[in-house]
Formats: structure tokens, sequence, C-alpha cells
């Protein structure tokens, strides 16, 4: 179906792109009541985009890989298609660097990262060439060993904790005093051990650091960032030659969840590299981004029906397919992880009653298990849609099997120039496997 042109110049607005792309869905059956009552969709356009605005962010003259951060959303085609517009991948596990490079992604421009690096995993890393940034002293014993027995041409750096502290969300904030990843840069003893690790291995030649997430003002992750610029410039001065040659400063950029507007931007974010590490812009270091949920984050969004709808207490509950096993955090932590809900009409259409206040909850067996409590919303009727904007990284990408719940499909989609929707599948309805029956 063809749109209307005087609708077409509407359709970059996120609501109205949102709202004409479920109206497709409806029509095409991707979204179904019986067969099909909850579904993911990316928007592939908007990940070029992002992708580019990332791209440009950072000046021509510097050697950048932006690595997309998996764990952000690790379903392949969406990696495929960042992979495509230019980004490497970040991993944290065996499985990621699997999916990253059945994306396509080359070794070379896959970065290892992870608390928790077995043997095996470390060998084929170094075998494949993926950089590895070193987590802890007994890891960097383990690469030792490794590199006795093999040539590997392996980027390798060492994971520093900058301690500059935390935001706002104590589970996103990496750069605490007590944080468990990498080697704590200011306690005891610690700075001179690792001058004295760094002379002592010429192929050690990455400094890496990352000091959180969504919470974290970019001011203090600029902060971290600065610190292991410092601490890449004491280690070639304390060598006396060049022996640092990138960094890799994480990503984190946070995500406005509360609107549509994109905040901060990456533009906002470089210019606080500047202002806090200046060093890393004049040319001598090679720079690695870790970016995930910044990417992905708005480039998404949950729909789902509702099943029924009651009142309690004396507030309407609106029972729907999307609950803890799509949206885990928010449902855990609301506090620290709301999210935006709309309302449409069975065709996909938004409804425009007049706002009541009332609770949208999951399907999962347990009274927590809530969207969005007391959220002021048309009302809502049983075969009417909900829509979670925003959840395009780490909701509907990584389900928790609670209750056995399927992992809903996932549709990649792209407007068109004439308006229709090009829809493209990402992951198809995945039911939890039934437990074997005992027989006798």
């Amino acid at each position: 179906m063809t749109t209307d042109p005087t609708e077409l110049a509407g359709l970059t607005e996120p609501a109205r792109r949102r709202e004409h792309v479920l109206r497709a869905a409806v029509r095409e059956g991707l979204l179904h009541p019986e067969r099909d009552p909850l579904a993911g969709f990316v928007d592939l356009d908007g990940l070029a985009t992002t992708a580019g605005a990332l791209r440009r962010a950072f000046p021509d003259s510097l050697d950048v890989l932006h690595a997309f951060a998996v764990k952000a959303n690790c379903l392949v085609p969406v990696l495929a298609e960042l992979v495509r517009n230019g980004m490497g991948c970040e991993v944290a596990t065996a499985g990621e660097l699997d999916r990253a490079l059945e994306a396509g992604c080359p070794p070379e421009r896959i970065v290892f990262d992870s608390p928790a690096k077995t043997r095996a995993e470390l060998r084929r890393a170094l075998d494949l060439g993926i950089a590895v940034n070193i987590d802890n002293f007994q890891e960097l014993s383990r690469v030792d060993a490794l590199r006795a027995d093999r040539m590997s041409r392996s980027p390798i750096g060492l994971r520093v904790n900058p301690q500059v502290g935390g935001g706002t969300i104590g589970a996103m904030s990496t750069a605490t005093r007590h944080s468990k990843f990498g080697v704590p840069l200011e306690d005891d003893g610690n700075r001179q051990r690792l001058l004295r690790i760094y002379r002592e291995r010429p192929w050690l030649t990455w400094v890496h650091a990352h000091v959180g997430s969504q919470g974290c003002p970019l001011d203090l992750i600029a902060q971290g960032v600065a610190r292991a610029v410092e601490f890449a410039e004491e280690v070639n001065r304390h060598i006396g030659r060049r022996q640092v040659v990138g960094i890799d400063i994480g990503g984190g950029l946070p995500v406005n969840f509360a609107g549509e507007e994109v905040r901060p931007g990456f533009d906002e974010y470089v210019s606080r590299l500047r202002a806090h590490a200046p060093t890393l812009f004049d040319g001598r270091y090679a720079v690695v981004t870790e970016f995930g949920r910044s990417v992905a984050a708005k480039n998404g969004f949950t729909a789902a029906y509702v099943e029924y709808t009651k009142n309690a207490g004396g507030r309407p509950v609106a029972i729907t397919h999307a609950g803890v096993q799509v949206a885990t955090r928010t449902v855990f932590a609301p506090d620290s992880w709301p999210v935006r809900i709309e309302a449409h009409g069975p065709d996909g259409g938004a409804k425009d009653g007049a706002p009541v206040r009332q609770d949208i909850a999951g399907p999962a067996c347990f009274a927590g298990d809530l969207l969005a409590r007391d959220r002021a919303l048309p009302p809502l009727e049983p075969g009417d849609l909900v829509v979670v904007p925003d959840t395009g990284a780490y909701y509907f990408s990584t389900p928790f099997h609670y209750n056995s719940l399927p992992e809903p499909a996932v549709h990649g989609f792209r407007v068109l120039a004439d308006g229709r929707v090009g829809f493209e599948p990402v992951r198809p309805v995945r039911a939890e496997r039934s437990l074997p029956v005992a027989v006798g």
C-alpha cells in the first residue's frame, strides 16, 4: 500500500513513523492476537543513520574503530547491518564472538572484553587475531603462557579502572573504587606494577578504560578517559618510546528514555572528551569506541496486544503480552529503567481518548511484572496494542525465559521512498523447549 504523498513528509517524526510501521505490520500479519501477540521491530534505516552520526562526530584525521557492543543487541542481522555501515564488534563472550563472525565482521575489527575469559576463549581470540583487553593480573599470566607457544597479530591491551566514581545507577557504573572490572589504577602499588608490566612486555600496546553507561554524566565518562590517556602517556615516558599506540575508551553514552529527542548526542560527547582529554585527538593514538545502547535503543520498539483489562482497587489494569521476558530491567528496577508506553487500536492506529491512569502489566506469573504503574494513557481494551519505544537495545533482543515464555519474533524494517514498509526477518518466534517427561 502506497502512502498518500501528503503524509510522507511526516514519516521521519518518530511517533508517526512507529504508527505507520505498526499499521503495516498488522496488515501483513506480523502481529496477530492469536498467532503472534508480541513482536520486536528494528529500524534498519535508523541504525545506518545513527552509525553515520557516530562516525561524523569524530574527526576524519583520527584512526578510529567504532566497535558496537554486541550485548546491546546480539541479533545477527542487526550486527550485519551495522558491519555494512562501517562498524566493528565488541564482544564479551564466546557466543557473542560467534555472532559477530556470523554477521561478517572481520576478526581484525572485533574487540574481546570480559572479566572471565577462559583459556580456550583467549586461545581462540589470539589465533584469530582479535584484539584482547586483559582484565586482571591473573589473566595477564594466562596470556603470557599462551603467547609463549604461538605467534599472534592480536592487538593486546590492559583494562584499567580509573576509579573516578559512579553515576546514578550503581549497576551501570564500572569505574567505582570497588568495581569488578579492570586493574584499579589508584590502589596501592598498582601504578608502579603496571608500568613494570608494560616495560617487560613490548607486545602490550593498548590501554582500555570504561567508566559506565546509563546514569553516568558525560563529564564523569570523559574524566575516566582522560585518566586512561594520562596513564598511556606515563607508560610511554617510563619506557622511553612510543609503546602504547592505542586507547580503547569504551562506550557508555546515556540514552534519553523520557522522550523522542536524541540526547546527549555523539557530538556533545566528543566535545566533552576534547575538554578533558585533548591528547586523544592529536593523532598519536588510535582509538576504539564501544557504544551499544546509544546506537540501538532508539532504533527499535516493542509491540504487544492487550489480552484482558480489569479494575483492581479502583485502578484499571491492562494485561498485555509484553512483560519481564522482554523488559527485564524495567520490571525489576523500574525507577532506573522507566519506559514510555503508547496506546494503539487493533489496526495499529494511535488511540486519542481522554487519558486514564492505569497499570500496564505483562503475562508472567508474579505481581511485579509491570511495564508501567499508574500511567496516564487513553483507555485500553482487549485487542488493542501497546507500543514500547526505545527498546532496540537490551529488551526484545535478549529475552528472559521466565515461565518458559517464547522469544518473540523480531522484524527489521525500512520505510521506502513511496511510504511502503519493507520488512526483513531478524528472528523467528522461538518457543522455550518443554522439559522431558519422566516415564516409569
